[in-house]
């Protein structure tokens, strides 16, 4: 949009002009942002509709806790579990030598996914077990998720997980009911608060699907043949 003005034009014509001109961009820019924003929230509401529907269908006796836990694992990654490579890797012989396969209440699926952006899986232990993958390249392929975990700020993600929390109640799911829901939700937001981040399964879920896995990153599933 442009203007000609004469020279005798008044001043204050002009620079009513020019801040009328003004505020037409900066409401278009508004519009325009707040269309973005809208589609922004859309998506992501979809997304983690569709993970938490997911979550309870596969999983019926999670809670919040084991909510929470799948939504952190996939926005944190591994990155929290291996400070130390060689006890990492005794840690998951130990855990090997424990996992008696014939005697899980229930077999999940060997590959499952996290979150709503799916940038990490859970593998489970018995493709090891199994001779489906080695000993070697599996733990090579959890290293190299580690250190592509993303860093991600306690702040971020406490906005994020409320915003997850809201889906939730309006969805509501049956782990909304759970008779611990209020104050498990509520443990959760102190332990955020504190600057903490690290959730666990619930007893509920540990009893009903005894987990063994380890988190690896999408891109290293081809590594592993899975």
């Amino acid at each position: 949009m442009q203007f000609k003005f004469g020279k005798n034009f008044p001043v204050c014509q002009f620079l009513y002009l020019y801040s009328m001109k003004t505020m037409v961009m900066i409401l278009c820019m508004a519009t325009l942002l707040s269309c973005v924003q809208r589609t922004e929230d859309r998506l992501f509401e979809e997304k983690v509709t569709t993970a938490l529907k997911q979550q309870v269908e596969r999983y019926p006796q999670s809670t919040i806790r084991d909510i929470y836990k799948n939504f952190f694992q996939d926005k944190f990654g591994p990155g929290h579990l291996l400070s130390d490579t060689a006890a990492a890797g005794r840690y998951l012989r130990r855990e090997l030598d424990s996992y008696d396969c014939d005697s899980l209440p229930a077999l999940s699926s060997y590959v499952d996914s996290t979150g709503w952006e799916h940038r990490f899986v859970r593998v489970d232990l018995r493709v090891i077990k199994e001779g489906r993958v080695s000993y070697g390249d599996f733990f090579n392929a959890f290293v190299r998720s580690v250190q592509a975990a993303p860093v991600v700020s306690v702040e971020d993600w406490s906005g994020e997980w409320n915003r997850i929390v809201e889906v939730l109640e309006k969805l509501q799911c049956p782990v909304t009911h759970h008779p611990h829901y209020t104050a498990d939700k509520d443990s959760l937001s102190a332990m955020l608060q504190r600057g903490e981040y690290v959730g666990h399964h619930s007893r509920d879920y540990v009893v009903s699907y005894a987990p063994h896995y380890r988190l690896i990153a999408v891109e290293e599933l081809q590594s592993l043949g899975l």
